[in-house]
């Protein structure tokens, strides 16, 4: 092919602009692309957005290779009941409205058991904040939970979690982070980040965990050797210049502790959301776009991959065929089964009770490429070859809302009432 046929392959990102190119040239080279250049892209259009795509794919190839994982998990959200008053916050409700559940430790418990009967390697824990909580609340349920299921790995407790059980205990972070992990917390999820520049946090969710006191609790997790993920969340009133900012900063946390195990980008389910849907914050968007959605997992390929090579397309947000193209623009991860998602499902979400390991594997065959099962620090625990098709149990489940329950149902139930002290 002539490369200097107007038609051909090469002149298509030829004609891409000049600044892109030069940023893109930068990371292919690897090279780690700077803040201004790191605009530049976020704000990448047509062809533009073609090429950043493109080179985010082969990054992506590069950094992480042709497998995709997925990891066995269940998540429980054992109190929808919060002090805080979060715009962009579906979930939560008062202490005082009836509504508000709070599952005891026990069905905690029964629900990680149920879970690990059926393959699970995780349970993923994070809740609202309850009033007046014993300040040792998150200490003993992770206890309890490692006496019953000590191979179950506790994926547990959003830096806000952290932060109120460090408050109401008396404790330093760095202490009770000491204790959590004595009881047996595995890692940390990437919660509570949302978008991390003060002034947009103080918009969407006044009284919320600062940013310093987030990074606090993130590198003081990383010194003891909790590892976390990271996450951003979007599409309401920040702009692709914050975007930049806050990936950078974890990039800079990175490059210094190196206790981020991944990225996962969390698009804003709006419909539900308070300060969208009851007008509370001034030009709130509905969410993220299509082109946004690819744009933010390529930019964060090409900002994050060489220190965070695991990048997260989460198909409760985006659903099955937007995360699929986003397995071709950087993503090398589809996260979990989950069997229970309330968080996303109480604001919006389409989807997030169950995807069962089999249609996981579908979707990453019909792209060419390996599936493999994780745990949750990334090691392999099972690759399938072409033709290689277990049946897990959670495959067999016909109806997951009521084998499980469901957030809808869970509400709407007195069983798990709660009240106040």
């Amino acid at each position: 092919m002539n490369t200097g046929d107007a038609g051909s392959l090469g002149s298509l990102f030829d004609r891409t602009s000049r600044e892109v190119r030069v940023a893109l040239d930068r990371a292919l080279d690897g090279g780690e692309v700077s803040v201004a250049e790191s605009d530049v892209l976020a704000r990448a259009t047509g062809r533009d957005l073609a090429a950043l795509t493109v080179v985010a794919d082969e990054l992506r190839r590069r950094q992480a290779g042709d497998t995709v994982t997925y990891v066995v998990n269940r998540n429980i959200n054992f109190t929808n009941v919060c002090i805080k008053h979060c715009g962009f916050c579906a979930f939560s409700r008062d202490h005082r409205e009836e509504e508000g559940y709070l599952l005891p430790i026990e069905e905690v418990v029964r629900r990680a058991r149920e879970a690990w009967d059926l393959g699970a390697s995780e349970v993923c824990i994070q809740a609202g904040l309850p009033p007046k909580l014993d300040g040792r609340f998150y200490i003993d349920l992770t206890r309890a939970l490692k006496a019953e299921l000590p191979d179950l790995h506790l994926h547990a407790f959003s830096r806000e979690e952290v932060l109120y059980g460090s408050v109401r205990s008396g404790l330093s972070i760095k202490d009770y982070l000491r204790e959590l992990k004595a009881a047996g917390l595995g890692t940390l999820p990437g919660t509570s980040a949302e978008i991390l520049d003060q002034p947009i946090r103080d918009l969407i969710a006044r009284g919320r965990i600062t940013v310093n006191q987030w990074v606090e609790v993130i590198t003081t997790a990383h010194a003891l050797g909790i590892r976390t993920t990271s996450t951003i969340m979007y599409g309401h009133v920040e702009t692709t210049e914050h975007w930049v900012r806050h990936m950078a900063l974890l990039r800079d946390i990175q490059k210094d502790t190196g206790g981020f195990t991944e990225f996962v980008p969390l698009s804003l389910i709006h419909s539900e959301a308070p300060m969208y849907s009851k007008r509370l914050v001034p030009n709130v968007r509905p969410g993220a776009t299509g082109a946004d959605v690819i744009r933010m997992h390529a930019l964060a390929r090409v900002m994050l991959g060489s220190v965070i090579p695991n990048i997260q397309a989460s198909w409760v947000k985006e659903g099955p065929k937007l995360s699929q193209v986003l397995l071709d623009a950087g993503a090398n991860d589809l996260g979990g089964t989950l069997i229970n998602e309330s968080i996303s499902t109480s604001a919006g979400a389409q989807y997030g009770q169950l995807v069962g390991p089999a249609e996981l594997r579908r979707w990453i065959r019909d792209l060419g490429r390996t599936p493999a099962q994780r745990d949750t620090l990334y090691n392999i625990v099972q690759r399938y070859e072409e033709g290689d098709e277990p049946v897990s149990p959670l495959d067999t489940v016909e109806d997951a809302e009521a084998r499980f329950g469901s957030y809808r149902r869970l509400i709407a139930s007195g069983e798990f009432r709660f009240t106040p002290r």
